[in-house]
């Protein structure tokens, strides 16, 4: 299996402003979010990337890009049916080859030499079947993703064998279908927002929408429940971050852990300490 093309989706209602939200990464230089996406798939070694948008926005994302404009395929999807819709409206341009696929409203922060997206398609690579990056995930935060259930391979301390998939699951659901040996009580492993998909994942999703069942294509964890059923499909345990930039502080929390592992991380922590510091003294002189 080679990974040539990735796919970011970005078309969803709340999502349209976001890619064009500037940040300044972890190199201590000003991009939109846009960017920041193309470089993390980029530095897996995609080659072609399409980005699955609503109409009128191929512009200004394109601007977004800046000097990666020329990988970039825009999609428009169209009508807007969901999450597993806007996937499906890339099976031209994946063209019956797996891919890397991201979502437009994550970012991601590394603590490790390679990206994210990096270790994903290399183990997807060597293992030669579809593979999602998980977290594991405390039980407070199950009604933001989906979450998987299954076993962990031998021999492996942070791969799975996905047996279960459900989306934004009940914590009695979680803990009847979702429990997963070895992980800490009260956590399960939800998705962090980076998959590497096959085309059989397009084929599900077409008979989905051929079964006349497409306005429930709101999300994919459907069809990733189908697609553990009919290939071999695992899950890459991450111990890096992702964040949710489209949620409340969202975009705050991406800028504050892009900083604090970058270059200026020093300056930055100086700056959060003095913050904390006026504030301090501002209640205790009143």
């Amino acid at each position: 299996m080679k990974i040539s093309r990735a796919v970011i989706t970005a078309a969803g209602r709340n999502q349209r402003t976001l890619p064009i939200q500037t940040l300044i990464d972890s190199d201590g230089r000003e991009k939109p979010l846009l960017r920041i996406l193309v470089e993390e798939a980029l530095s897996a070694g995609v080659e072609e990337i399409a980005v699955i948008v609503s109409r009128g926005d191929e512009e200004p994302y394109g601007k977004a890009a800046g000097e990666h404009r020329g990988h970039l395929t825009f999609i428009v999807q169209e009508p807007a049916l969901g999450y597993g819709h806007a996937i499906w409206c890339a099976r031209d341009f994946t063209a019956g080859e797996p891919f890397l696929h991201l979502v437009g409203d994550h970012l991601y922060v590394s603590h490790a030499e390679k990206s994210c997206a990096r270790k994903l398609v290399e183990t997807a690579e060597s293992e030669n079947c579809a593979v999602s990056s998980v977290r594991a995930t405390r039980e407070g935060l199950l009604p933001y993703f989906g979450a998987v259930g299954g076993r962990r391979i031998q021999g492996r301390k942070d791969l799975y064998e996905i047996e279960t998939v459900i989306e934004k699951p009940a914590p009695t659901e979680a803990e009847l279908r979702l429990i997963v040996p070895g992980l800490r009580a009260g956590h399960y492993l939800c998705f962090f927002g980076q998959h590497v998909l096959t085309p059989a994942l397009m084929e599900i999703l077409g008979e989905t929408i051929a079964g006349g069942a497409a306005q429930g294509l709101s999300s994919i964890s459907e069809g990733l429940a189908k697609l553990a059923q009919r290939e071999q499909y695992l899950a890459l345990e991450e111990q890096s971050w992702r964040y949710d930039v489209g949620v409340k502080y969202g975009l705050l929390n991406a800028q504050l852990a892009l900083a604090l592992s970058g270059k200026d991380r020093a300056e930055v922590l100086t700056q959060l300490l003095e913050l904390l510091a006026q504030r301090d003294q501002g209640s205790a002189g009143r």
